[in-house]
């Protein structure tokens, strides 16, 4: 639980100070246009951020990180979101210089997501298995539905 507990800590600064880069290399560079810049920061919020508190929640309730398949889990989601959010920070901060991006750092993003995705997947298959198990460890008690039904 310790590990998604810093990785959210870890992610909530540095996605409060990509916000703050992207406001003053803007204001420096007189720049009004449209960057990856301003997503950058939502991005490290939202899917670096809450993602690892809502895995921290999971986890309390259904012992996620003591699987091995948490660790595979933990490291690809993390490579991902890093590869995807780094390009974005090159990107972005190019737009803003004036200057040219190659086209291979579009290719680098949309490997960061695959790779981010494979996490995902990974986190849905323990999860399922962890929801299995946990409803197989109270056997006799009727389903949420089973109840109101039976009540009325």
């Amino acid at each position: 639980m310790r590990k998604s507990y810093v990785a959210a800590h870890v992610y909530m600064i540095v996605g409060v100070l990509s916000g703050l880069y992207y406001r003053e290399l803007t204001k420096i560079n007189d720049f009004e246009g449209e960057t990856q810049l301003g997503v950058l920061h939502t991005h490290l919020l939202a899917l670096g951020m809450l993602v690892f508190l809502i895995v921290l929640g999971l986890d309390k309730v259904f012992g996620l990180s003591g699987a091995k398949q948490f660790t595979y889990f933990f490291w690809f989601y993390n490579t991902g979101l890093t590869i995807t959010c780094l390009s974005m920070f090159y990107r972005g901060t190019q737009t803003v210089l004036g200057n040219e991006v190659p086209e291979l750092f579009s290719l680098v993003g949309g490997l960061g997501h695959i790779i981010l995705t494979v996490g995902l997947v990974l986190l849905f298959i323990l999860l399922g298995k962890r929801v299995k198990e946990h409803e197989g460890a109270r056997p006799g008690q009727p389903e949420q539905s089973e109840q109101v039904n039976s009540s009325v």
